[in-house]
């Protein structure tokens, strides 16, 4: 579930491109919390799931993909296992949290060599282990936390009620002593060229 900022900017920006600044960045913070609520009511309706629909689906096919492999155990202490697929071989490290192919690391979702890894440090049941290598971030209660603040749209300036001790506030800009001097530009020789000599006969 991924929000297509592009797609959402470009229709905003097409339909309101003649208002001024201000009404278009209020366009695009109004559309921000719209897909929020719509996140969220999304969420809401696999809270009793433990992690999102879209990282249930990945930690499924990574666990189809991970029962053709072969693994063996390199370290003796199952931790570290080696997972040979068709053609080459991958190294996995469970303490660690790191695979090779770099997938769990970046992604921090057991990728289909580390389920061949917990299948063969677990055995069968390993499913219910692969929650505990897979990042919080995925859950559904962080997810709803994301999404639980509001994107307030600011009103026009003409409807801001701001506080006679602040409109009475003088500020003034700093003092900026400039000099009047030619800018010094460091020359830097191209190529085949050199530069005339200072010196006079």
């Amino acid at each position: 579930m991924t929000i297509n900022i592009t797609e959402s900017l470009n229709v905003i920006l097409i339909n309101e491109r003649e208002y001024p600044v201000a009404s278009i960045f209020n366009s695009i913070a109004k559309r921000f919390g719209e897909i929020f609520r719509e996140r969220r009511a999304y969420v809401l309706k696999c809270k009793d799931n433990k992690f999102v629909p879209a990282a249930k689906k990945i930690l499924r096919n990574n666990m189809s993909e991970g029962d053709s492999f072969y693994v063996e155990n390199i370290s003796g202490d199952k931790r570290q296992y080696i997972v040979f697929e068709s053609g080459c071989t991958t190294k996995v490290d469970l303490l660690e949290r790191s695979c090779s192919c770099r997938k769990f690391d970046l992604v921090k979702i057991p990728c289909d060599h580390v389920m061949a890894a917990l299948r063969s440090k677990h055995g069968e049941d390993y499913g219910l282990r692969v929650y505990d290598y897979s990042s919080s971030l995925y859950k559904v209660e962080e997810y709803l936390l994301a999404y639980s603040k509001s994107i307030n749209v600011v009103p026009l300036e003409s409807e801001w009620c701001v506080p006679q001790e602040l409109l009475d506030v003088n500020i003034i800009p700093p003092l900026v002593v400039t000099k009047l001097r030619r800018k010094k530009i460091k020359c830097v020789k191209g190529v085949g060229e050199t530069f005339k000599s200072k010196r006079r006969n």
